[in-house]
């Protein structure tokens, strides 16, 4: 267990780092920063040449590669970090120099266990991509086929459960002052990100999600995921089908290609919205580098390391609240809220309703060009204060994908209305969903399921209650109140008072 002078060392490290940047005024001035924190601000900064413009990313890429991580969880809570600062941090690019090849062949050769030789035909050493976890080489396989290899970086497993151990120590000690930071659930978050980090650190994990997506988006044709190769994959290597296309980034790369921005924008929403409203499942890091368009028109994205996952009653909860909001019908939309248990019952529905109706209007029919989404998360987090709700993670993963889809789909099409694409969509799957016709499908495959269970039932009862096997069945024995007397020598005293009782009516029976 690490000592907490270690935790509080390396705090102090990454403190002055964030103080340089200018990271730490937000949260000095913060009305709601617990007292014994903001004196360690001030101890971190102390002595250091503050900017007058803070630099969040780039304070988060001088501290390291697990930072770089964190500050990308932390672009997800504006109410936390304050909207400025989490705008700012969608900044990080994860990106780092690459580790020379010599080490990655290395590291290939001891997770396969065997030559390259015999699995690659050629990799080209410079590679295509380097980030905070893994970097990516092209190849051909012996078969002949082209691929992208995704190698962990040596070491980086140690250093990133090192800072995340002070990581959960810092958050259990900030949340344990209580009032507002203990609302905005700071273990959480760090847990959220945890989850995150182990995930991307076995390929393995990242290759089934890979595959369970592509299994899942079949239904979508205008959006598609590259294969795996899990005869060259294992938890530190990651082979997949080489994605040939450009970069959803490449805005005059795309033009000249003749490819439809807007049409390649709508394909994108739609995608999203089916991933995370019909599956449930969603790659939670949509952003440019990671999509692709190809050649046919289609949409492809790479690097499933963060994938969300919302269960079937939270996308329901979700696609209503969504309609509502198109439909503006707010009144619906709060209800869905208590029902749900994100707003506390002590609450007015009515106030609620009021105040998503704030949120809302002013953002209905609005094109995505001409809408402040960073000023409607801020009234949405104002919004979870003033009805004390509690932090979502799942929703705040999709908040915050779908932030970035909405940024990507505004570079490709600045006219497009997320609002107006999606309405077609979430209307037909709560049809389909909530409808009278799902509503006696789900009794039928119920009842089906409980008569299914009925066997199973029975001979559960019959374990609890055996036949002896033929011997008569003990008759039952009136209830008698035990008395209970105070300390070991009177329930002996009782006894012995017992026995002569008994032993003189014997004597009197017998006469």
């Amino acid at each position: 267990m690490t000592a907490p002078a270690v935790h509080f060392w390396r705090l102090l490290k990454w403190g002055r780092i964030l103080a340089r940047h200018g990271a730490l005024r937000g949260i000095e001035r913060n009305p709601n920063t617990p007292p014994a924190v903001r004196r360690i601000v001030r101890i971190a900064r102390f002595g250091a040449r503050v900017p007058k413009q803070p630099a969040y990313a780039d304070a988060f890429q001088a501290i390291g590669p697990a930072a770089i991580k964190l500050g990308q969880t932390l672009a997800t809570r504006p109410d936390i970090v304050g909207e400025e600062a989490a705008r700012d941090l969608l900044r990080l690019q994860d990106t780092l120099p690459p580790v020379p090849y010599a080490v990655i062949c290395e590291a290939m050769k001891a997770s396969f266990g065997k030559p390259l030789e015999t699995m690659f035909a050629s990799i080209d050493e410079v590679p295509i991509g380097a980030a905070s976890i893994a970097q990516v080489h092209a190849a051909i396989t012996t078969d002949g086929r082209k691929v992208a290899i995704k190698v962990i970086r040596p070491g980086v497993e140690a250093e990133f459960l090192s800072a995340i151990d002070t990581y959960e120590w810092a958050a259990a000690q900030i949340e344990q002052m209580g009032g507002e930071i203990a609302r905005l659930r700071p273990r959480l978050t760090i847990e959220t990100f945890k989850r995150w980090t182990l995930r991307e650190l076995d390929l393995r994990r990242e290759a089934a999600s890979a595959s369970e997506l592509l299994d899942a988006m079949q239904a979508e044709p205008d959006f598609t995921v590259p294969t795996i190769d899990w005869a060259r994959t294992t938890g530190r290597v990651l082979t997949l089908e080489w994605v040939d296309g450009i970069k959803l980034s490449n805005r005059a790369a795309l033009i000249e290609a003749g490819h439809d921005l807007p049409a390649l924008s709508q394909k994108l929403v739609k995608a999203f919205l089916r991933q995370a409203i019909a599956e449930g499942f969603f790659h939670a890091d949509m952003h440019q580098g990671n999509l692709f368009a190809l050649a046919d028109g289609r949409i492809a994205a790479i690097d499933f390391g963060i994938m969300g996952r919302i269960d079937r009653r939270a996308r329901v909860w979700l696609a209503e609240i969504l309609y509502g909001l198109i439909t503006g019908d707010y009144r619906r939309v709060a209800e869905i809220h208590f029902e749900a248990g994100y707003v506390p019952a002590h609450h007015n529905v009515a106030e609620f309703a009021t105040a998503l109706r704030a949120v809302g209007e002013p953002v209905r029919g609005v094109p995505v060009k001409d809408m402040s989404v960073g000023t409607m998360l801020d009234s949405l987090f104002n919004i979870t204060r003033d009805f004390d709700m509690q932090t979502q993670p799942h929703l705040l993963l999709l908040q915050k994908t779908m932030v970035m889809v909405e940024g990507v789909a505004t570079s490709l099409d600045p006219d497009v209305n997320l609002w107006e694409v999606g309405a077609p969509f979430i209307g037909e799957w709560i049809r389909t969903e909530l409808g009278p016709e799902a509503a006696i499908a789900d009794r039928l495959v119920e009842d089906l399921r409980t008569f299914a269970r009925l066997p199973q039932l029975i001979r559960n009862i019959e374990r609890a209650y055996p036949n002896p096997g033929g011997a008569p069945p003990a008759p039952p024995l009136r209830e008698i109140e035990v008395v209970r007397v105070g300390g070991g020598w009177r329930y002996a005293a009782v006894a012995v008072a017992s026995a002569g009782i008994s032993a003189a009516a014997i004597l009197l029976a017998t006469g």
